[in-house]
Parts: structure tokens; C-alpha cells; sequence
């Protein structure tokens, strides 16, 4: 079994396209219960967020597995696949490892550094966990994955960029509202990029600031840290009636700020302006409400050049340098690990061999003694372990820079092994990590 990706992204699909292919938990939840009765699939796992759609497999076959997943992935989205199929990219085995460590450490993010990414995959794969759909090869796979983001954000100051964001869409209001200090202000959301919010927004010494949450406890702690007051939901009318800069980024899959609840709040508040940061995807703000009088919408499309430099390009290289290291690492486990069967298998038939001859000298030499008999029994299980020591070492070390379908296979040959009921070992055939969309 190998390690196959197929999915979309902010690199490779458009913002509206990603919008439509978001998936409600109950539809994840039928999309992946479809994927792993697939006979192509052994395990799998679904990453679902607001800037990616993508499906992790343990597959026998990459063709196969390619074409179940894509059609899948088209039926429960509700988007043709004539449509998605050119924004649709294809990872395979390394290449497909090397993409999950990316993402994972947010190297692949829309905001390079942003920490959010990281926890998902980790729910990801819990969730696989729970019901069943995760397997070694995942568990392997993630749980480096996971150890190489950790080590990204610990050894370098790439998590500085949400800062940079949130800072960059404030300057965008001066021109709207001059001055923040002294303003009313709404963020609505309580995950950690509204952490980062309300810090910038007491920064600016906002005169009012107030967060709004569906969870009501989670609004009122993130309040409290800033001096802050919390409302629910259902008072974001209210509250958007009282406010100046508004910053919405929550993780919600419908839109949080309709159109018409934005225009009843400007007509039910004193004359001035109001200036709306979106920092959500799927877009928290209806597109509508950037209409209204008065009403200044700035979301991440407008953000796109502020997001293509938040992080120093120091920092990113270094975590990219930490990212390969490790992936080098679990690549060169893997190669190692697929050796083992033929080492297995040598060794097994060495043993057998052994055994053979020693039964044939019991028959042609049944008047030895047990101390001689035991002495040449040792002897040549002494040979037989001091001649295959060098070549098993030795092919897993080549194992792990040349992959194991050539110094393995030429021990299986040369021996004449038989691995029908072992794994097959892992090594990426290099043209199959194709790209059939606009994928990186």
C-alpha cells in the first residue's frame, strides 16, 4: 500500500471554487465513508478546511485510487468533475509525504506561519482514528508530519504572520476611519486568529471592543484577556449597530454577516462609516454588503499581496531546511522498513537450508555424538550468519538513497525469494507523482 493525495487548494483553485466545494460535517462525513468502501482504498483521511479540500488514501494502485477519489470527491461537493478536474492535484507516495509535511507546517498555507493548520490535521486524523479509516501507513505518516510542523514553529519566528495580516488589514481602515484610537470594535469569531484580533485591535486602543461567538464561554474568556466585553450571536446585529472596524474570521461554512443584517445595522447607527476585515474562507461577509453605503469590505483576495510577504523569507527557509530534514528522515525509515520483507525472506530461507543439511548429516552420520553434532550445527550457522551479515546491512543502507525497488529486487533475484504474502516495499515510481490539474 502507498500514500496517495488528491485534492484542491487556495494554490490551485480559485476562493469562489474552494467556497463551493467546503463540505458541511455530515457530507465529510458520507464523502469518506464512500472513499474507504472503495476497492482501490485502505486508508483514508479527509482534510477539510477553509482554504483546502483534500483526501489522504493508503492505495494499492495509483490509477485506481486517483480516479475513485477525484470521482468522489466531484459527487460530494456537487461540482462536476469536468470542472474540478483542472484544479484538482495529485500527490503519490514520497511526493504525496512531502506535501503533507508542507502543509502541516503551513509551508503550503495561504499565510505561511499561521498555527491553525497544524491542529486541524490533527483533528483529521484523530477523526480517521475514531471511526477506523487510519491505518500504519497514516499513523506513520502524520504523526511525522505533525512532529516536523511542531519543530517548524519552535525553531523559527514563522508564526508571526497572522500579526503581520491582521496588521496589514487594520492600515487599510485608516483611510476609512482614520485614527483607531478611540473606536468601537466587533471581531467576530474566537479561534486563534481572533486572538490575534482583539491583541492588535487593544493595541490600537479601541475605545469598545467586543467579541461575538456562537460559544458564549469561549467570547467571554478571549474578552476578558483584553479588557474586552463578550456577546452571543444572537446579538450581532446590536453589536455591528455600535461599531466602527469590524473583523470577522470565524471557522463557520455559511455566510456569518448577511447583507441585509449588515444595511439594518448602518441605518440603525449614527452617521459614519463602517470598515469590515473578513479574514475568513469560506467568506464570513455576504459579497453584498460591500454595496451598502458606508460599508468598506477588505477580504483576503484584497489581502493577497500583504499575504504573498507576511513572513520573513529567513524564517521560511529555515523551516522549509527543518521540514526536509525531517521528511529526509522518515523517507529514509520507510525505504529502510521496505527491506525488511526480503531481508525476512533471506534469512527465513538460509534457516530453512540449514536445517535441511543438518537433518541429511543426522542421516549420514547417525553415530555422532550431541557435543559434535551441536559444534558443526553451530559452525554453520556461524557461516551461514557471517555471509549474509554484510549484504543485509549493506541493502538497507542502499535502501535508504536508491529506494528498495532495486538493491532489494536484485536480492530477491539473486536468491530466488518469494514475497508473495509480504507487503510490497514503498518507493515512488517518479513518474507517477503527476500533477493532472494546475496542483503544485
Amino acid at each position: 500500500m502507498s500514500l496517495l493525495v488528491v485534492g484542491l487548494s487556495h494554490r490551485s483553485a480559485s476562493l469562489s471554487l474552494l467556497e463551493r466545494t467546503s463540505l458541511s460535517a455530515e457530507a465529510a462525513g458520507a464523502l469518506v465513508d464512500d472513499v474507504v468502501a472503495a476497492s482501490a482504498v485502505d486508508e483514508a483521511m479527509l482534510l477539510s478546511t477553509c482554504n483546502r479540500v483534500e483526501l489522504y488514501a493508503s492505495v494499492e494502485k495509483f490509477h485506481a485510487g486517483v480516479a475513485a477519489l477525484s470521482e468522489l470527491l466531484a459527487r460530494h461537493t456537487g461540482v462536476s468533475i469536468d470542472e474540478l478536474a483542472p484544479h484538482i492535484f495529485v500527490h503519490y507516495e514520497e511526493r504525496a509525504a512531502q506535501h503533507l509535511f508542507a502543509v502541516t507546517s503551513s509551508l503550503d498555507s495561504m499565510l505561511v506561519g499561521e498555527h491553525q493548520i497544524l491542529g486541524q490535521v490533527r483533528s483529521a486524523f484523530r477523526l480517521a482514528q475514531q471511526r477506523g479509516d487510519a491505518g500504519p501507513e497514516l499513523h506513520q505518516a502524520v504523526e511525522h508530519a505533525l512532529h516536523a510542523a511542531k519543530r517548524a514553529h519552535a525553531e523559527t519566528g514563522i508564526d508571526g504572520a497572522g500579526t503581520t495580516l491582521v496588521d496589514a488589514g487594520l492600515r487599510l481602515a485608516i483611510p476609512v476611519l482614520g485614527a483607531l484610537s478611540g473606536r468601537r470594535s466587533v471581531v467576530v469569531g474566537a479561534g486563534s486568529m481572533a486572538s490575534i484580533a482583539v491583541a492588535a485591535l487593544r493595541a490600537a486602543d479601541v475605545a469598545d471592543l467586543v467579541v461575538v461567538s456562537r460559544t458564549l464561554l469561549t467570547a467571554q474568556a478571549l474578552a476578558a484577556r483584553v479588557g474586552g466585553r463578550a456577546a452571543p450571536m444572537s446579538e450581532l446585529e446590536h453589536e455591528l449597530s455600535g461599531a466602527d472596524v469590524v473583523i470577522t474570521c470565524t471557522g463557520a461554512d455559511v455566510v456569518v454577516l448577511p447583507a441585509d443584517v449588515v444595511e439594518r445595522a448602518m441605518s440603525g447607527r449614527p452617521a459614519g462609516p463602517m470598515f469590515v476585515l473578513d479574514l475568513a474562507l469560506p467568506r464570513d461577509v455576504e459579497t453584498a454588503a460591500a454595496d451598502i453605503a458606508g460599508v468598506t469590505v477588505v477580504d483576503l483576495d484584497a489581502l493577497k499581496p500583504v499575504v504573498d510577504t507576511a513572513t520573513g523569507a529567513d524564517d521560511v527557509r529555515e523551516a522549509r531546511r527543518i521540514v526536509d530534514d525531517e521528511l529526509a528522515a522518515y523517507v529514509a525509515a520507510r525505504r529502510a522498513a521496505g527491506v525488511t520483507p526480503t531481508v525476512m525472506a533471506l534469512r527465513d530461507k538460509a534457516a530453512q537450508m540449514v536445517a535441511a543439511e543438518l537433518e541429511r548429516l543426522e542421516r549420514r552420520l547417525p553415530s555422532l555424538d550431541d557435543s559434535a553434532r551441536e559444534e558443526i550445527a553451530a559452525t554453520v550457522r556461524r557461516v551461514v550468519d557471517k555471509l549474509l551479515h554484510a549484504p543485509t546491512v549493506r541493502v538497507r543502507e542502499l535502501a535508504e538513497t536508491a529506494g528498495p525497488e532495486s538493491y532489494p529486487e536484485a536480492l530477491r533475484r539473486l536468491f530466488d525469494l518469494e514475497l508473495a504474502a509480504l507487503d510490497p516495499p514503498l518507493g515512488p515510481p517518479a513518474d507517477l507523482a503527476v500533477h493532472p490539474g494546475s496542483g503544485r
